[in-house]
This record gives structure tokens, sequence and C-alpha cells, in this order.
């Protein structure tokens, strides 16, 4: 979304389930026909089709800016394409989403919409079936309120923990990310709409995000970036793909004939449509050529390329009819194959379940709670623990959401609505939260107990309740947001000085922390217990208080390594800040030729190739405050009797066993790695074992067969080399006790 879109917005406001290892099932949309089906019945369509027909298919309209431009209704939202009735073409209407059906500063008045965690929480359950059931649960609120194309299936790669968007995506690892995705962006088109992938690719960064140009060699970005892209596509068919605002490679994402022509179109054998971002087209006959096949949101592009430029590029021959007539084919196959063409949309909005969909968002957030620390077992609330205090974070109304186009306006309202008066974001973001009371909860949970509230600002008062306290539970909240990256990964507002403070007087101190991301935190020695609950969302209240009462055992995995140290990440602090921050300072300088400053094009490389989170700090020999795959549970549990395989595929067979007294979830992760030249270990497969109490399950889990290779710019293809490898079953990315080797067979595969 562009800052001209963020002006607009912000005028028109004033269960199929994914195994990762052995018998892995693949998430499908509920297609009725095959790809090739669906192409061939696009394809007499367009032959039906006039020429002013097909250009009226391949731009579309950004709603609040295009009044007057379409007979029918245009709904506040994100996108609008007519339809040809005649030809039994549907009208399209798309949402922002991934999070929910999106509602940014209440375009739509009064129209609420159940909102998920955060996709990093969904990404911390390691279970497709969460990711499948949050899309389509999203994905029929979205039907129930006449979309048919959801801006969901965000896949990029977390590269900087700093980004803004982070909490949107699904972390660091390109097959937890891929699969994932999948199984979400499946969840939603089981409604009979279309999902998107996004954002093609390596959009890893919000500072200048419309000018930045990723650079990064083939191989690396073929093993990290794109093969998440390409797991998520794979397993989740989306109708459609949405491609970035930022260069790769020095050539814009929506006019990058590799990335869209050899690498998705010819490579993957993509079927359906590409879509540019709201902003992100910038000129006719390359971006056509180059394979983007419709300009989204027209008006918040410099011009309307693909309407009338389209038309005279067509003419004049500089682009082909057999390209316009394979646009129009694309974006029909996407719309068939996924069930959208022929399934009407409601002819007025229809009250969804929320009560019902609630739940889904509760069981998300229950599932991606990570509890990080419970030093001395302080977690769940002991029956003992009579006084409690509970401190900040506006706990005591709600749970904090991120900002930006995925913004939910939740059942129960925002309690808690703050305009930015500066930022990126100013104009399209609030700092929101979800009418979801932690502190309520509690209260609920624990009638025996006495449950005071301080909201923090009297440090004195404060410091007092928490010494007469039995224990202490600190909210500490970091908003993060579209447009904006975060300048450091310090809790804002002398956050940690409150915690450590209060964890010095009172020795039973939890701390409970809403973030986009990972945050550092110097007082983590003196803190027994800690709790990351990302952005929570609709119920994320009742999901907080069911893990520290232990009513839910917590199973959360990170998705995401959190740093010790800010020296530690690749790039300490948002590339590119700088040269921002001056513009800035410039034009409010010179008012009166503000338009004139603007941010010119700069390079980010990405010298850490495809070894993307943890593999960059086991590159580095670094220790994270807590690696990749790392959690807690109120039980224990142990691998016994693993036997690898070898051979063709890459396998490891196992016992897991809940060796505690509670019932839990249980995440094992196998870890590979070539033996020879020091290769780093990647996450090959995982799976989730829910056991009861002296369960015991014997598992076996599959590598994924390009996680075990490399890709080879030469075949070109991947390449798995014969020879010996390592295989980790471990609890997270860090951890090798448990390494045993094998021999695996030479193989290559397409690209």
């Amino acid at each position: 979304m562009s800052r001209l879109l963020q002006v607009a917005l912000a005028g028109a406001a004033t269960m199929a389930l994914i195994h990762t290892g052995a018998g892995a099932q693949t998430a499908t949309s509920p297609s009725t026909v095959s790809a090739a089906e669906a192409r061939a019945r696009a394809d007499t369509i367009v032959a039906r089709m006039t020429q002013d027909e097909k250009l009226l298919l391949v731009h579309g309209l950004f709603p609040p800016m295009a009044a007057g431009k379409s007979r029918n209704e245009l709904i506040p939202s994100a996108g609008h394409i007519d339809g040809i009735p005649r030809l039994g073409v549907p009208l399209v209407r798309e949402s922002d989403a991934s999070l929910g059906v999106a509602n940014q500063v209440e375009q739509r008045k009064g129209d609420v919409a159940t909102a998920l965690p955060s996709s990093l929480a969904t990404a911390a359950s390691f279970d497709p079936a969460v990711a499948r059931a949050g899309g389509a649960m999203i994905g029929s609120e979205a039907r129930d309120k006449r979309f048919n194309v959801l801006l969901a299936g965000g896949v990029n790669l977390t590269r900087d923990p700093w980004n803004g968007r982070n909490f949107e995506y699904l972390g660091e690892d390109p097959l937890l990310a891929g699969t994932l995705a999948g199984a979400h962006i499946a969840g939603v088109q089981s409604n009979r709409i279309v999902s998107t992938v996004k954002h093609l690719a390596l959009n890893a960064q919000e500072t200048g995000r419309m000018v930045v140009d990723a650079q990064i060699g083939e191989a690396a970005l073929r093993m990290s970036d794109l093969l998440a892209f390409e797991i998520a596509i794979e397993r989740g068919q989306p109708g459609s793909v949405m491609c970035a605002y930022n260069k790769v490679n020095g050539d814009w994402a929506c006019e990058n004939d590799h990335l869209l022509n050899d690498v998705l179109k010819r490579d993957w054998g993509y079927p359906g449509w590409v879509m540019s971002d709201w902003g992100a087209v910038h000129s006719t006959v390359k971006a056509a050529n180059a394979g983007l096949d419709q300009q989204s949101g027209q008006e918040l592009d410099k011009a309307p390329y693909f309407d009338a430029p389209l038309r005279a590029a067509v003419a004049k021959g500089a682009v082909s009819q057999r390209r316009l007539d394979d646009m129009v084919a694309r974006y029909l196959t996407g719309l068939i194959q996924t069930g959208a063409y022929d399934t009407p949309m409601p002819a007025a909005a229809v009250t969804p379940p929320y009560a019902r969909n609630a739940e889904v968002a509760q069981r998300a957030a229950e599932t991606g709670i990570v509890l990080l620390k419970n030093q001395g077992d302080v977690l769940p609330i002991a029956r003992t623990a009579k006084r409690i205090v509970v401190i900040g974070g506006n706990a005591d109304v709600g749970v904090l959401s991120g900002g930006g186009s995925s913004q939910v306006r939740s059942v129960g309202g925002a309690p808690v609505e703050t305009p930015l008066a500066y930022g990126g974001s100013a104009s399209f973001a609030r700092i929101t939260y979800h009418a979801s009371s932690p502190l309520a909860a509690l209260r609920k949970a624990l009638p025996g107990a006495q449950v005071t509230w301080m909201d923090g600002r009297n440090f004195n008062a404060t410091i007092d309740a928490a010494r007469g306290a039995d224990m202490a539970i600190v909210f500490a909240t970091q908003w993060t947001t579209e447009a904006d990256d975060v300048p450091d990964l310090r809790l804002p507002n002398h956050q940690d000085a409150l915690i450590a403070a209060i964890a010095a007087v009172q020795p039973r101190t939890v701390a409970v922390l809403e973030t986009g991301g990972p945050v550092l935190m110097p007082w983590i020695d003196k803190v027994p217990a800690v709790v990351e609950a990302w952005y929570p969302g609709q119920r994320g209240g009742e999901a907080i208080a069911n893990i520290l009462t232990g009513k839910v055992n917590p199973s959360g995995r990170l998705p995401i390594t959190f740093p010790a140290d800010a020296s530690q990440p690749v790039r300490p602090r948002p590339v590119g800040l700088d040269r921002l921050t001056g513009l800035d300072a410039a034009a409010a300088a010179d008012p009166g030729a503000a338009s004139t400053h603007v941010l010119e094009s700069f390079p980010v490389d990405y010298v850490e190739g495809a070894d993307v989170g943890y593999r960059w700090y086991d590159r580095k020999r670094m220790t994270p405050l807590f690696p990749f795959g790392h959690g807690l549970t109120y039980t224990s549990f142990a691998y016994r009797n693993p036997v690898v395989t070898g051979g063709r595929t890459l396998s490891v067979t196992f016992d897991v066993v809940n060796t505690g007294a509670r019932a839990g979830a249980d995440v094992p992760q196998m870890y590979v790695a070539k033996e020879a030249g020091g290769a780093l270990m990647r996450l090959a497969a995982f799976t989730r074992v829910m056991l009861k109490p002296g369960e015991t399950r014997r598992v076996t889990l599959t590598a994924e067969p390009r996680i075990v290779a490399d890709y080879d710019v030469k075949l070109p293809g991947w390449r798995i080399d014969a020879g010996r490898y390592r295989v980790a079953l471990g609890r997270n990315a860090a951890d090798r006790t448990m390494v045993s080797a094998t021999t695996v067979e030479a193989a290559t595969m397409k690209p």
C-alpha cells in the first residue's frame, strides 16, 4: 500500500491438516477443475470478448478515489473490477486481509470483523491446521461482506527483526512460512473466493519500501524467499500472485521479467494472474511484457498504465494481442479454478457468526503464544497466589493490534485508538487495541484471588503494589505497523526500566509481551517467567489468561530468532532510515517545495544470502537470546529410539514420549546439512504431536528435498549431492543433542 493510498484512506474515512513429515498431505483449494481445464474455459471466454471488454479486466479501481467510474456500487475497500454480465464474468471486490477482513480507519462505518492474531502467532503454532482454520474463517466473513478476493497470503521472510510488517508474515524459515501460508490460502479459498500470495519478492523492509532495490544472488534467492513462495503456491494454489513495491536486482518487482516470466510462470508453471501492489506500477509496455497481468488500484499510480496506454501499445504492436489475451485469460483462470467465477456473491451483506468465529481466533492465539522462560515453575499461576497485580499495557481494556492495511475493526470495537502525528503510516493507521481484556479474563479465571490493576504511570505506587503482591504480571507492548520500521529493538516508553524495577521487588514477576516481533530484554536475568503473546487478536485476553492459569498448556514455538543484542542481526537498524529522516527534515524546512524532496532508489545488499535468521546465527557462531523453534510447556517430552534413513529420501523415525503429568503438544523439528564443507543446518521437516501424560507415539519426519538440496544455477534446478548428511532431531534450531548421519543418493529436480 502506497503513501498515496494512505492519504486516500484518511480522506475516505474523514479444516485440511498438512503434515510436514512422512505421508505428507498437500492442502488444496476447493477447485473442482484442473488448471488446464480452467485455462481452456478461460480461453473460450476471451475469444468472445471485445477489445474494450478485455481492457476492462486488466486494471482495477481504488474505490475511495474512483467515484463515478463504475455503474456498480463501490464498497470502500482495496479494489474493484467490473464484470461482464453478458459473458458471466463476475464483478470482483477486493479486501485487504491476512488477519481478517480489514477496515482501516473505519472506512466502512460500523462494519466489524473477527480479528485473527498476528501471522507470527499463527506461525508460532507450527500447525498448518491452525493456519487453514484461520484462513477459512476470514474467507467466510469476506464472502458474507461481498468480497471475492482477499489480499491475504503474506509470505515474505523475516530478514530483519525491526521490519514494521513482520507481524503480518510467517517468520524467517522458508519451509515453515511456505507451508503455513499454503494452508492459510487454501482455507481462504475453501469459500470459493480468491486469495493472493504476496509480495513477490523481497519486500523485506518498510523504510523506503517504494524505492528500495533488493540485491541478492540467484541461488540464494531461490533457496530462501522464493522457496517460501514456491511451497505456498504448491500447497495453497492461490488464484493470484501480488508483486511487490521494491526493485529486485535493479528492476521493479512488478516489471521484473525474471521473477514473473522466468521463475513464476515458466519454472513453476503458475496458471493464475499477477496483480500489482497498490501503487507499484511504473510502466505499460515493460510491465505487460515482463508478466504483470493486472494493474491494481490504478488511481494510486502515476497513470492508468493498463487502460488507454495499454490499448495504444497493443495497437502499435509494442505489446502483442496474444499477450493481452493471456493477461485476461490468466485473470479468468484464477477466478474459475478457485470457484469464485461460478459462485455468486450475496446480494446484500450477511452477518457472520461472530461468536463461533471468535473461537477460531482464540484457538489460534492459544496455540501460538510462546512460553519463553519459566524459571522455578512460576507459571502456571499457583492456587497459593491470592494477591496478583496486573500492570501496564492497557491490559484492563484490551490487547494490542499491528497497524496498516491489515487492520481489522474487530467485534466489540476499539477501546483504545490513538491517531499518529507523523511517520509513513500516519494517514492510514492508528494505534489500535481489540476489546479483549486480559485483566477481566484473569479475574474470571481466578475467582479466589484478588487481582488488582495498575496502569504503571505512577511509578512509586506501581512498585509498592508489586512489592505487596504474591505475583506481578507486567504487560509490555511494542506497536509496529506497515509503512514504518521500528528504529531499534528496545521496548518503547521506558518499559524495560519498569519491568526491571518491578522484578527487583517482586521475585514472582511474569512479563507478557505483545510485540510485532523480537525485542531486546535487558531484564531477562531478573524476570523468572516471560510469555510472548504477539498481537493475540479478537480473543487475546482470554487466550493469555488461559495460558497463564494453565487451562491451556502453552505449545507455541518461535518462528523467528530473538537476538541477545542489537549487534547480532545482519543489519542493526533499517537501511535508508538516515536518508528518509534527512529527506523529511529537508521537506519540513522547505515547505514551498516539499514535493520535490523525493527519496531516490537505494540498494540493500542481502549479504546473508540464503542464510536467513537462525542460519545467520549458526554461520556467525552467535548465541541468540532465544533460538528459532524455542518454546516451553508445562509438561516434558522425550525423544527415544531414533532411526535415520537415507538413500533416495532422508527421514528420521522416533518415539515422542510425554514424560510429564499434563497433556500437551510437542513440536519435533528435523534439521539437515551435508557433512562436508561445514554446511549449515536447515529446517527440513516438523510436526506437531498432542500427547496425554505417559503417552508414546512413533513419528516419522521426511525431509523436504529442496531443503536437502542446493540450487544450481548451471542446471538450472535443485541438486542433491551424493554423500553423508547430518540429521539433528531437535527442539529448536540450536539443539544438537541428537545428531545422526546417513548417506543420501544424488538427485536433481526442476527449478
